[in-house]
């Protein structure tokens, strides 16, 4: 379970914030795209809908909405007679025409999905268990049989309560391997920029080991060792819980928790499964954490002798897309909060980490190789540490990226404003 993500603690460290001169030195990108923002919302509320997914018919291209219903889209200029698929679960999904969508203030209403009460006993299954296994069972049937290169963006924060203290964004390359073979993925960093902020850390500095590999392993139908292993499956109890629809197919909601007499911490949350197909649509869980201590002991590497660090929450997401018939992985997030108490401190501080990862698009990879050792990323790196400073505003190109939420935006506003003040203080 602890490899599905690691968290390490560490002594204080002090990190200067990076000037123009010494940031990659990146190519110049020729405006080739067209770029779409707006928001998805529910028809009948107007309240955002967020992870929405956007995803480009008849390519592989995709974005997601954030945690604000806003989103991004960037499409090549050759693509321009398409439609936009817009869907979110439990949603009827809807198809907008590239032609009537202006380059910003895109408002896109998606309508509910009512069920109906008829559609939920033909064929019901009767076992919640026995659909769940049967599920992981089908996952070589369903899920993509060929090797892949997916571009994804991925981004790490730590918040100290609700100011950031650090940020990191990448553009990764990940070769998927089958999900009916037993190699591993691999990922190579492409682009990447940070900011850190350990002035507002108090005496530690916090940093997310793992980087993308921790969004990746929650792809729990490739590495099902890390949460339904056929051993562990008997750890666990299975019920329906209600019915939904994700692109008009019905989704039986399955709920799980760990057995009582078991002392281990495990996991608890929800399975959408397509019933008719066998198929994981969607899954959200969260490690049980009644017992602070073994939870610590799953994710912190290294602490000074004085602190206790034990976590507080710690929550997945895993969202798969369909191409073609089959099915890939198109999202996840790890969500932590941690509180870290001094020994010789009347209060202590709250910390929370979030990790997230787009699939934005991706190609056959034909012969099945993955990258060199010496090019892959390692699956201890720390982000945080590898990224330079947010310095290029056109840094991103033509990728698609998760939009940033207002509170990120505003932190990289403000430290473009200090690279500016640096450069001109330099001159």
């Amino acid at each position: 379970m602890g490899k599905i993500s690691t968290f390490l603690l560490s002594a204080m460290m002090v990190v200067a914030i990076m000037g123009p001169a010494q940031a990659l030195g990146f190519q110049e990108e020729t405006n080739d795209y067209n770029q779409y923002s707006g928001e998805v919302v529910d028809e009948s509320t107007n309240k955002p809908l967020v992870f929405a997914t956007l995803a480009v018919e008849g390519t592989n291209i995709s974005t997601i909405s954030n945690t604000e219903g806003n989103f991004l889209l960037k499409i090549p200029k050759n693509v321009i007679s398409q439609n936009v698929i817009v869907s979110f679960l439990g949603y009827k999904s809807k198809t907008v025409p590239l032609s009537q969508l202006s380059e910003e203030g895109n408002k896109i209403s998606l309508e509910i999905s009512v069920t109906q009460l008829s559609e939920i006993n033909i064929n019901a299954p009767k076992d919640a268990t026995a659909l769940v296994r049967e599920t992981m069972a089908h996952r070589d049937d369903n899920y993509f049989e060929n090797s892949t290169l997916m571009t994804a963006f991925y981004r790490e924060t730590i918040k100290k309560r609700r100011k950031n203290v650090s940020l990191s964004e990448a553009v990764v390359n990940i070769y998927k391997t089958p999900y009916d073979s037993n190699r591993d993925d691999a990922v190579e960093l492409y682009k990447s920029r940070k900011s850190t902020d350990y002035s507002k850390l108090d005496t530690v500095a916090l940093k997310l080991q793992g980087g993308p590999y921790n969004t990746l392993y929650v792809d729990i139908m490739k590495y099902p060792e890390y949460i339904f292993s056929p051993e562990s499956m008997s750890n666990y109890k299975f019920w329906f819980d209600r019915s939904t629809r994700i692109n008009d197919k019905l989704i039986y909601v399955i709920k799980f928790n760990q057995l009582e007499s078991v002392l281990e911490p495990f996991y608890q949350g929800e399975l959408f499964i397509d019933v008719e197909n066998k198929i994981l649509t969607n899954a959200n869980f969260s490690l049980n954490i009644t017992d602070r201590k073994k939870a610590a002991e799953l994710f912190v590497r290294r602490k000074p002798a004085r602190v206790n660090v034990w976590p507080t929450q710690v929550s997945y997401r895993v969202d798969y897309r369909e191409k073609n018939g089959k099915w890939y992985y198109g999202y996840s997030s790890v969500t932590m909060e941690f509180k870290v108490d001094w020994e010789d401190k009347w209060f202590n501080s709250i910390y929370s980490m979030n990790a997230e990862m787009a699939i934005t698009d991706w190609e056959n990879n034909m012969t099945g190789e993955l990258p060199r050792n010496r090019e892959r990323i390692k699956k201890s790196i720390i982000m945080s540490d590898e990224a330079t400073g947010f310095s290029d505003p056109d840094f991103w190109g033509e990728y698609n990226i998760i939009e940033p939420e207002k509170s990120i935006e505003s932190a990289i506003k403000k430290i473009q404003r200090q690279l500016r003040r640096t450069e001109r203080n330099s001159d």
